[in-house]
């Protein structure tokens, strides 16, 4: 169900890098996959624009140079955030997904994700790479305050979840995928995936072992690329196990408009001695696999505690019609 967003024709774009979202109703979540998507429920949100990539190095790149800006990789921990840490291991840099030789415990993700010290958005590998040739790429190694202060500056904000799967589902009302319900129709593939078992063996048969420029693949209908696929995007809501938490109204009843989901303190996971919250990424990565993390589809959800930042997490931007 849709509910057309009647002034879409009217409203000028923010800059010349977005798109329009209708607001509308639509299903969200979904029941055949990972136990925190469920329920499906209808919900409403407003219209508003969206970047029609993730931010890149370059647009980064520039929020830097103007700002002065120091993302959160770069600066030194502060051990009382990270109590009973070695003071040795405190040092500046962030999680690179470092394949191992064969199969691993699928359970244990230290199997495949290193703390690189000196890896950053610049450098993404670790202090001897750049980004030089990768300046069309999504920007990386970004926490969610680095996501929100290059919101800030550039006059836009992040999407809640709610408005984030409304724009990768593209008027698609409840299919399994951004561009439909076949996995790889007629044997195309349309997003930057993992082929292979993960996390040993990548046959690339994308073309790429990581992350994509943007806009290498087709967009969605609402004219939107890399919704599913090459990086995880920062969403503004907490997470919570329960996708209707928090929203005030029973998805059995009625129809959450602009749903926010939980508060701060309820997104912690109680089995972190360090109690960082966290809040929900979107989309799926170039390391999502049907044998793991199978999760480059729009209901898919995944908690990211604010303080991490990785190779494989990025964002987007979106101006709501109110602010």
């Amino acid at each position: 169900m849709t509910r057309p967003d009647t002034d879409s024709e009217t409203r000028d774009a923010p800059d010349d890098d977005m798109a329009r979202i209708p607001g509308g109703t639509f299903t969200m979540g979904a029941t055949e996959f990972y136990p925190e998507e469920a329920p499906t429920r209808e919900v409403e949100v407003d219209g508003f624009w969206m970047d029609t990539t993730p931010v890149t190095n370059a647009a980064f790149a520039a929020f830097v140079d103007e700002t002065g800006y120091t993302t959160l990789a770069e600066r030194e921990p502060d051990p009382e955030d990270y109590p009973g840490a070695d003071p040795d291991d405190l040092v500046p840099g962030s999680a690179v997904f470092t394949p191992p030789d064969g199969p691993v415990d699928l359970r244990d993700p230290s199997g495949w994700w290193e703390y690189v010290p000196g890896a950053d958005w610049r450098h993404p590998f670790g202090p001897d790479s750049a980004v030089d040739d990768r300046m069309d790429h999504p920007v990386v190694h970004v926490a969610y305050e680095d996501a929100a202060a290059y919101a800030e500056w550039a006059g836009k904000r992040l999407p809640t979840e709610a408005q984030w799967e409304r724009a990768a589902r593209g008027g698609l009302d409840g299919t399994r995928f951004v561009w439909g319900d076949e996995h790889v129709p007629d044997g195309k593939l349309l997003a930057n995936t993992w082929q292979g078992q993960f996390p040993y063996e990548n046959t690339m048969l994308d073309g790429y072992e990581r992350t994509s420029p943007v806009g290498a693949f087709p967009a969605n209908e609402f004219g939107l690329y890399d919704m599913a696929g090459n990086v995880w995007d920062w969403t503004r809501d907490w997470f919570s196990a329960d996708p209707t938490a928090g929203t005030g109204e029973s998805p059995s009843c009625c129809t959450p408009t602009n749903p926010r989901g939980v508060s701060k303190e309820a997104s912690v996971d109680q089995r972190d001695p360090a109690g960082v919250p966290r809040k929900v990424l979107k989309g799926g990565s170039h390391l999502c696999a049907p044998n793991y993390c199978f999760r480059y589809r729009p209901a898919a959800r995944y908690p990211e505690p604010v303080d991490t930042s990785t190779s494989h997490v990025g964002f987007r931007c979106i101006v709501p019609d109110e602010r």
